[in-house]
């Protein structure tokens, strides 16, 4: 699937962290916001799960 680009106005401060956060796990801002975003919806169950996730795997049973 083609990822969509999406403008994005953010506090510098908030930008600064995200970059800082990225630089010590090894990512892009990008990828970093991607991330903080994906977790964000798994956490609040809004995320689809894939297939094969419907049972939930260990990770889920903590």
């Amino acid at each position: 699937m083609a990822r969509k680009q999406y403008p994005l106005r953010i506090d510098p401060a908030i930008w600064e962290a995200v970059q800082r956060w990225a630089d010590d796990e090894m990512r892009s801002a990008n990828g970093q916001v991607e991330w903080i975003l994906r977790d964000a919806l798994k956490r609040a169950g809004r995320l689809p799960k894939k297939r094969g996730e419907e049972h939930g795997s260990d990770d889920d049973q903590s």
